[in-house]
């Protein structure tokens, strides 16, 4: 039987993302999210337009998709309740939020330097994706909600990660990706089955 709720939320379950941009002074910023879907070459990233990284994204067009595996949970619990705004935006300020210049720093994470775009990469994090952005949409109107458009320009990935023999294929038994599922952290579970798509993607298919 099934019952009609009203859910504060709706995070069904979706990567975590982190984001890194640059402020304006050059500095690099960095925060978790985890409102993102993937298709073909490009995201779909859903923020609020009043955010740090937001600012600095439609600014300066571009930033890095760090993708943590489970293992970087403290470090996404360092990073949640801090901002890179100062003054602290309101909304934020009652949520608990305290600006932090030095993200990086914060999270106990490593900046690592991108190849075509400015902003860095976060060495512990096993894929990072250097991406342009391409347009903004509003959503939710009237609300300060956005949905973001970028494309994936360059993707790095932990050689583990990758298929035995292969070059370009991920192995997804070997990425366990964190995942944000009603405001808690998951890791994934063993494989259920085959799909009949993996001879469709996967390697020897022409793509």
């Amino acid at each position: 039987m099934h019952k009609v709720i009203q859910p504060k939320i709706l995070y069904f379950g979706s990567s975590v993302v982190l984001i890194s941009t640059l402020n304006e002074d050059g500095t690099p910023n960095l925060a978790p999210m985890s409102s993102a879907w993937w298709l073909n070459q490009s995201c779909m990233l859903g923020m609020s337009s009043k955010s740090k990284t937001v600012q600095n994204l439609v600014r300066e067009g571009e930033c890095v998709l760090n993708l943590p595996s489970i293992d970087l949970v403290p470090a996404m619990e360092r990073l949640t309740l801090l901002t890179g705004s100062n003054p602290v935006p309101e909304a934020k300020a009652k949520r608990g939020y305290t600006y932090e210049k030095d993200k990086f720093g914060a999270a106990q994470l490593t900046p690592l330097p991108s190849e075509i775009v400015k902003a860095p990469r976060v060495l512990e994090c096993p894929v990072h994706l250097e991406a342009k952005f391409t347009k903004l949409h509003a959503f939710e109107e009237p609300s300060s909600l956005v949905a973001l458009e970028v494309r994936i320009d360059r993707v790095h990935i932990e050689d583990r990660l990758l298929m035995d023999g292969q070059t370009q294929y991920i192995d997804p038994s070997k990425w366990n990706p964190m995942i944000m599922n009603f405001c808690q952290y998951f890791g994934l579970a063993e494989q259920l089955s085959d799909s009949r798509l993996a001879p469709v993607f996967g390697p020897g298919s022409a793509q």
